[in-house]
């Protein structure tokens, strides 16, 4: 029988392991399309979020934190392509002291202004219906028909009535901040590596309030991060669970690309001196009502009246959280509830459904039996102590990440993380090349369980016999590694060009230097 893990020492190594297992029983896809309200509301839909200590080299005293929005889009999305919503509010909140509720959060903002570019079409200006009037370079080029900017504030305290102040540009202190246009097609930007060189531009260094040193921030799309064969695994598991874990199936989200919020923040802006674990997640809020009015001239903003109070749609921290573990009927109320309210969503990790799926599916792999599933509760709403447990912890479900630990060259990095002796790797956080889908499928059948041993050295409060199943190396058959993403701010890839939709592309797929 293939074994999750090598049980052949115990103390720092048996930890790292375990730690795989903070992902609690979410798994087998990322959070795309996962609660029926935000079906209907694309742009502000959170796909995925990463968590890690800066890896590029020379940037190792830094956080790069990574929230994705816009599922599933098609490269080819013209005229309009994929725009963050001018109506929403986006944060990426951080909690430093372990008590489940924001100490820094950032907002942002966008603004879409159309130029009306037009031709002269015999005796008169016609408007274009196109994003673009030729090929763009540069920041702003005339050439490009909608202008997209954003504005961050960064919020100390609580969210909503904390203290406020504008995150500026290094250079020069303005507030506002262009987002570079999609991916449109190579011919728009002068050739195979003129989307990347246009991109870079938009690579911003930041002040931000109260912080000593400078941040970066990039927004703007990229090639879908995210690799699983979702296809199977919503077809009732119809894969080989314990197949190959690489190339076993195609990753499905290969030909998508994704709209990204990146930031690199200094670890001294985010860690509490007494503790260096730190906590965060993403969510998109709208306002309460929305009347749609597309009157004549009406512009590109104007199509709605929104008002009343910011309204919460949607949340994300660690994947498929909402996906497969809440149920059905409470999806919606999770996206809009807080880490402070998570005790209502426990009998979601403490019996958790998905086992028990698994185990209907495909027999051979019994779910474990230990209820209430501490092993869970412990790892997934707190953290695993002496890893990237707060202090004082408060249950509640977001990413954690010890800042204390040094993070893993690209070279070095295992997809498996911790589980493979990778401390600088899923669950302590989350890396874009992390194999959180194989990891958080065997963490769901009981994984800690086998770990942890008849004397439960862990302290979760199970033992092998409680998860026949835990040991299997369970898997998609879909892997991917650190070289297939950058080494550099803002390590996802060149988003795949919108001419060549449908064709074999590698576009993205090396490593930036």
């Amino acid at each position: 029988m293939p074994q999750l893990y090598s049980r052949k020492c115990c103390g720092i190594a048996l930890a790292a392991a375990a730690l795989t297992v903070s992902f609690g029983t979410p798994a087998l896809a990322s959070s795309h399309r996962e609660a029926p309200l935000l079906t209907g509301m694309p742009k502000v839909d959170a796909t995925d979020l990463y968590l890690f200590r800066s890896y590029e080299p020379g940037r190792e005293g830094y956080v790069t934190v990574i929230a994705n929005y816009i599922p599933f889009q098609d490269p080819f999305g013209g005229p309009n392509f994929y725009q963050f919503d001018p109506n929403a509010l986006y944060e990426i909140h951080f909690d430093t002291n372990g008590d489940a509720k924001e100490d820094l959060t950032f907002q942002f903002r966008f603004t879409n202004t159309s130029k009306g570019t037009a031709l002269q079409v015999g005796d008169k200006q016609v408007k274009i219906p196109l994003i673009n009037a030729g090929a763009i370079n540069g920041v702003n080029p005339g050439t490009l028909n909608v202008r997209e900017i954003y504005a961050i504030t960064a919020v100390r305290g609580d969210r909503r009535t904390g203290t406020r102040a504008n995150v500026t540009n290094a250079s020069g202190g303005g507030t506002d901040f262009d987002k570079p246009v999609d991916n449109i097609g190579d011919k728009s930007f002068g050739g195979t590596d003129g989307y990347e060189n246009y991109a870079d531009q938009h690579i911003y260094n930041v002040s931000i309030p109260g912080c000593n040193g400078s941040g970066r921030v990039f927004v703007g799309q990229r090639k879908e991060s995210f690799y699983i064969a979702v296809g199977k695994i919503f077809d009732l598991f119809n894969l080989n669970p314990l197949g190959p874990e690489v190339n076993g199936n195609p990753n499905n989200l290969e030909g998508k690309n994704v709209s990204t919020i990146a930031m690199e923040i200094p670890i001294a802006c985010l860690a509490n001196q007494s503790d260096p674990v730190i906590g965060a997640w993403t969510t998109a809020s709208v306002r309460q009502a929305r009347l749609v009015n597309p009157a004549p001239g009406a512009g590109i903003n104007n199509a709605t009246k929104d008002g009343g109070a910011w309204t919460q749609v949607s949340r994300l921290a660690m994947p498929l959280v909402n996906e497969v573990v809440i149920g059905l009927d409470d999806k919606d109320r999770f996206n809009a509830s807080k880490p402070a309210d998570d005790a209502q969503f426990a009998n979601y990790v403490t019996n958790p459904t998905l086992p028990a799926l698994v185990e209907t599916l495909l027999p051979s792999a019994k779910a474990p039996t230990n209820f209430p599933r501490t092993d869970l509760v412990t790892v997934f709403l707190k953290g695993l102590p002496g890893v990237n447990q707060p202090q004082n912890v408060v249950a509640s479900e977001m990413m954690r990440l010890n800042t204390s630990i040094a993070p893993t060259s690209q070279a070095s990095q295992n997809p498996l993380g911790l589980a493979a002796g990778d401390k600088a790797g899923f669950p302590n956080g989350r890396r874009p090349a992390d194999d959180v889908t194989d990891l958080s499928l065997r963490v769901a059948m009981g994984a800690l369980c086998v770990l942890t041993g008849d004397n439960d050295a862990l302290k979760v409060g199970c033992k092998p016999s409680d998860a026949p199943a835990g040991g299997l190396a369970l898997t998609d058959g879909v892997r991917k590694t650190a070289q297939d993403y950058w080494n550099r701010f803002p390590y996802l890839t060149t988003p795949i060009p919108g001419n060549q939709a449908g064709e074999s592309s590698t576009s993205g797929s090396s490593n930036g230097q």
